[in-house]
């Protein structure tokens, strides 16, 4: 029997223990999990979906859409058409969650985020995102696999799997539906 290379097992060349420890598997496994329950939450919330602000749908449903993609791009063939398209649908969703974000307010609901002075760790994360995204299309239109794999596994991990999952506590919009 022949030894598996690291292609075989998921590992593309380069990456560190990091990468081992989580590999896209579980990323898409964990991706698919945020997603359902996202979808779960916000179908028990239906008695409410008329008192969410257009802004937050907008943001909302951009992030379902790079997380229902995140397990696709993440176990499908690289490089090719396929992945190319979806990539720049899931590129869009990424950009448009981000720039969202930085309109929503913590201490003043009425307020239009940062730009009235309302900053949060999760405005730190929009603002990676939007200088890490542009970094990730230069990486694969280089062919540069190790760069651009490292990068979309950082937003998919920081961006999408862990702010998502902190969308869940009790007294968030999500965790109140999801949980009720």
């Amino acid at each position: 029997m022949m030894a598996a290379t690291q292609a075989d097992r998921g590992v593309a060349k380069g990456q560190g223990l990091f990468d081992r420890l989580i590999p896209n598997g579980l990323l898409a496994a964990l991706s698919v999990v945020l997603a359902a329950s996202a979808l779960l939450a916000i179908a028990r919330g239906r008695p409410h979906w008329g008192q969410v602000p257009p802004l937050v749908w907008l943001h909302l449903g951009s992030t379902l859409v790079a997380t229902v993609l995140t397990p696709v791009m993440l176990l499908r063939r690289k490089g090719d058409g396929r992945h190319r398209k979806l990539g720049y649908v899931w590129v869009g969703a990424m950009l448009l969650t981000a720039v969202t974000s930085l309109f929503f307010s913590i201490r003043a609901p009425q307020g239009w985020g940062v730009f009235t002075g309302d900053f949060s760790f999760i405005h730190i994360l929009s603002v990676l995102v939007l200088l890490q995204v542009p970094r990730i299309v230069i990486a694969a239109r280089a062919h540069n696999r190790a760069r651009h794999e490292r990068g979309v596994r950082g937003i998919v991990i920081g961006a999408l799997l862990i702010a998502g999952f902190f969308t869940f506590p009790l007294g968030r919009m999500l965790g109140s539906w999801l949980f009720r």
